[in-house]
Order: structure tokens, then sequence, then C-alpha cells
């Protein structure tokens, strides 16, 4: 049998053979010592005698680090990690440290040739008999064929077949893989064919056939028909943000402004992250329009950005920039610049926002870590409460901090080099700065050993205020406690990103005032060659996040080809200021 010419001759098949069956329905560590006496305490941790707190240097340090010789004693050049924080830093530093290759394990698919042009009934046949695959023959080539994007010609021989020998029956599955290829290659007036069958013989539909049906229909003149879709999933489940994006996108393209912002309206209520996308289409459409309402949702959704601490792509950036210009009578002008350490803008000259904390959001976010990631996380499972006690009298007991060092991870910083060796030249180079140090460790650091050498930990606990906990206790939640508890003005050193401390914080505010104290405080090591000078990396002094005093809007955006892991920010900006 040859392919039949279209998917209306489908609809014939279907009606001639009634078919009533239903589709497819629908750690945190928390801080506890052991009490022991206070001949034990003494072992655990030590006390020095120390200048009060140094807040110059710390600051001095945390801007300006230390220099860095371009070469080391064998004249190899330095290479140096990095920021933390900048976008694109996790991608260059698995670049800079790849993985074993004799560990590796390449997984290859098997490559099966796919059919490039429409099939005969015998030729489908002959591709039937030699599959050697496991499971239905026909479900196994339609989701070949819709991962790879096939033709529509190819996927209409397909169904062709299929209902030629199944008395003009095409199961749900093969239905839907013929209209995600439709949809993919925009064949409008297919999607709608499609969509008719599937009404007819199906009382409900999975969430993915919603979704295809949606985007299909939003492009053709029945496009207020993937509104009644999006209705009839509000029945069972709350829509999905890929969901509301279509229909909105939808409305926009048939002019219907009103819909589209009752949409994002609605979208926003349902406590959902809206695509960048939908945002971006608001902006592309506003170009065409003069009007200071939707004007000023415009602007309304820049401060959402801000709020939520999302970052436009390169291309919507582009979108922001043409609609400020597009403005009649405003004299906007943007340009794409960078921001300078010391957090002025470089195509403007002002200053961005300071990364610091306010008094009053510093004690809101004390009081949140102390409840909700050191009294309330899953610490408790391997620390006691008698060692939390034990912590806190220490805590007490000592002054405030400038600098609390998570001794274990700045040890293994270096990986060629002995851990004591390298816990010592870090405590060094920071105590010549009179600063006030906290070194956490565990207790098998001060068991003598290959890795451990008695005598350099004692040097440290010379330098410094050392407290060792229990060995299966987590580090992180004493880090935290110990820098909050010195004040603002404390930093901490560690590599960790404390990913899932931040997951233990109740809300999206309180998580962002901790990734915003967190990048203002938190002092990475740069040199990763044992030996070599020790420099920090430099914690900004700006905040990242989309900005504006009325006259000027300063946005962070993510360039295209960047990738950018969540914990990290944009380090390229989109500056506007109107011309006077």
């Amino acid at each position: 049998m040859t392919c039949l010419a279209g998917i209306r001759s489908f609809l014939k098949l279907w009606k001639s053979k009634p078919y009533l069956g239903l589709g497819p329905g629908h750690s945190h560590p928390c801080l506890f010592l052991t009490d022991c006496g206070l001949r034990n305490q003494q072992r655990w941790f030590s006390l020095k005698t120390m200048s009060p707190q140094n807040t110059k240097a710390v600051n001095m340090l945390a801007a300006k680090g230390r220099l860095v010789k371009k070469r080391d004693e064998d004249g190899i050049k330095q290479i140096s990690p990095p920021s933390l924080f900048a976008a694109g830093a996790a991608k260059k530093r698995s670049e800079m440290n790849p993985p074993n290759k004799d560990h590796t394990v390449l997984l290859q698919r098997e490559n099966t040739p796919l059919p490039t042009k429409p099939l005969s009934s015998e030729e489908w046949d002959k591709l039937k008999e030699d599959y050697t695959g496991k499971g239905n023959f026909e479900n196994w080539i339609g989701a070949q064929m819709s991962r790879n994007h096939s033709s529509v010609d190819v996927a209409k021989s397909l169904l062709a077949w299929v209902a030629a020998k199944n008395n003009g029956i095409v199961g749900y599955n093969l239905l839907v893989m013929y209209l995600h290829i439709c949809v993919f290659h925009k064949q409008t007036s297919e999607v709608v064919d499609v969509y008719e069958i599937m009404k007819a013989r199906y009382k409900s539909l999975e969430p993915g056939a919603y979704t295809l049906l949606i985007r299909g229909l939003i492009h053709s003149d029945r496009w207020r028909e993937a509104l009644q879709l999006l209705e009839d999933i509000k029945k069972v489940l709350t829509p999905s943000v890929r969901n509301y994006d279509d229909c909105i996108q939808g409305a926009l393209l048939h002019q219907d402004v009103n819909m589209a912002w009752n949409l994002w309206e609605e979208l926003l209520s349902c406590n959902l992250t809206p695509m960048l996308e939908t945002l971006k289409a608001f902006f592309d459409f506003g170009k065409d329009i003069r009007d200071d309402h939707y004007s000023s949702k415009l602007l309304d959704i820049l401060l959402y950005l801000r709020n939520n601490h999302l970052y436009p792509g390169e291309s919507f950036a582009h979108s922001i920039k043409t609609w400020f210009e597009s403005i009649p009578g405003k004299q906007w002008k943007g340009q794409f610049t960078t921001i300078q350490k010391s957090g002025q803008c470089s195509g403007c000259g002002n200053t961005v926002e300071p990364i610091h904390l306010s008094p009053e959001e510093y004690d809101f976010l004390k009081e949140k870590i102390m409840m909700d990631v050191i009294d309330g996380g899953n610490q408790y499972r391997k620390t006691t409460p008698q060692e939390l006690k034990r912590f806190e009298s220490f805590v007490e007991s000592c002054p405030p901090f400038d600098i609390v060092i998570d001794g274990l991870n700045v040890a293994k910083m270096f990986p060629k080099a002995r851990e004591s060796q390298s816990l010592l030249e870090v405590v060094s180079l920071l105590a010549k700065q009179n600063l006030q140090l906290l070194v956490l460790g565990r207790k098998h650091m001060l068991k003598q050993s290959s890795r451990w050498r008695k005598d350099e930990m004692e040097k440290v606990q010379k330098q410094a205020y050392c407290f060792f906990a229990d060995d299966i206790s987590e580090d992180d939640p004493f880090l935290l406690y110990a820098t909050m508890n010195s004040g603002n003005h404390c930093r901490f050193i560690t590599n960790d990103l404390m990913r899932d401390h931040k997951a233990c914080l109740p809300d999206a505010k309180t998580q962002r005032l901790f990734f915003k104290w967190q990048r203002g405080h938190q002092l990475a090591i740069k040199s990763v060659f044992p030996g070599s000078h020790i420099i920090f990396q430099h914690t900004v002094d700006y905040d990242t996040v989309v900005q504006t005093t009325g006259d000027s809007w300063h946005i962070p955006y993510d360039e295209a080809l960047v990738e950018r892991c969540s914990y990290e920010v944009p380090t390229k900006w989109l500056c506007l200021h109107r011309r006077t």
C-alpha cells in the first residue's frame, strides 16, 4: 500500500471503525558535640590571645586578596581558577580538572538508521521483519522518529501502513508521536486534523498530548480552542508553565493583549515561575505599542526579575534594549557592558547596588539560619546535642572572629600536598594580618599520620582558635553558626557552595538573602599549586540583580554560549539610561 496523501484520509478510516476506548488518564547537619570533661575539651579545641577584631584587615583581604606571581619557581605559568560564583566558572573548573579517562565509561547507543523518505507498505513490512529489538515495533519506530524529528511525510507513511493493517485504527501512542512531529515542523493544518481525531475518539488525554495540541493550535485561526484545552487541564491538575507560555504567546500572536495579561496574572497566582520566552514575547510585542499601561506592565516584569533573582538570556536582553529605545520621546540609550570590581558600571559610570546586607536583613537571615539550618536540619542525625552545646559554649568564650575556616575543606584543596601542611600555610598567611581566626576540623586531624603531622597541627592551634568535632559530625553548620554569630564583618573560607543548607531555608526571600550574604562573605582560595603564593578570590562589592534609579536600569544577563549553574551569576550587563 502506498503512502496516503494526507492525514485527512485517516478520518474516513476512523469513522468506518468506531473505537470508543479512552486515552491514558490522566543534610543538614545540626551541631552537636559530645560533652567531654574539661580535660578532653582542652584537647579538642584551643584558645589563643589575639587583638580585637580587625575589620580593616579582613576587608582589605576580601577586596584585594594577595598578589600572585605569574610563574612559580619552576617557571610554570600559574593558572587561576575562575571566580566561584561567576557564570561559567563551574564549566571552566571542570575543564581544568578533567575526569580520569581510565575510569570513564563511554556508553554508545546503537545508531539504527531511520527512513529518510516515505516507505511503501512492503518496505515497512521488510523493516519490521528486520527488527530484532524488544517490544512493539510500531511504537519503537514511532518513538525514534519523534525523537529525531523525522519529516511529516515519513511519519505519515508509517501511520498509513499501521492503519491499513488494523482496519483503519491508529493507536494513541502513534497519534501523539505524529502530533509531536507536526508541532515541531509547524504543520498547523495537520495538527488541527489530529486534534479532530483525538477529540472524537478520546474523552480525555494525558498532559503531554494536551501540551502538544495547545502549542500546535495557537498558530491557527482556532487558537482560542487552545484556551479551552487549558481549562480542561485545570479540571484535573495545575497547568504547566509551558501551557501558560504557549497560550500567552498565542494571545499576543493574535493581538488579544488583555487575554495575554490575564493569563500572566493567572500564572503568577499559581506560584509558577514564568519562562523567559514568555517575558521576551511581551517585550517583543511592546515595540509596536504606544500605551502607558502596557509600558508600566513591562517595567513590572523587570521588577519581577529583580525580586526573584532571574536573569534574561542574551536574546531577551536585546529585546529589552530594543523596547526601551523604541519608546517615543524618552531618549533611552542602551549598551552591553560589564561592572568593575568597585561596582562602577563601565558604560555609564554609575555605581550599582552594594551586596552588603542591611542590619535588618542580617538579623532576619541570622535568625532564619539558626532556626532552619542549625536547629532544624538533618544534622541531628550525625551530631549529638551535647556536641552542639559544647560548641556553643566554646563560641561564646571567644571574641568575635574575623574569618572562620573550614579546615578539612581547605586542607584538601591542594591534592598533591600534605593536608596539615596546606592548612598551616593558609592559617599562617592570615595570622600575619592580625586576624581573629577560627579553624573548624575533625578529631582525626589531630592524630599523627602521613597526611596529618602533629607538629604542624600544633602550629595551627597556636595561631588560631580551633575546634575539632566528632569525625561523623557535619562541618558546615558549625561554620555558619560561628560566622553569623561573629557579626556581619566576619568572612568564611571554604569551596563548599552550601546548596543543601540554602535549600533548608523556608522561602525564596530567605534563600535569596542567604545567597547574597554568601557571595559577600565567602572567600575561596585560587592558588592550586602547593608551595605557590596563596591568593583569595575577590568577594564582589556589588549585587548582581536587576536594578533601577528611575533614569537608568542595569540588567545582568546570560551570554548565549555561557553555561551558568544555578548558584552562579552573570558577568555581563545591559546598561540603559536616558540621554539628557
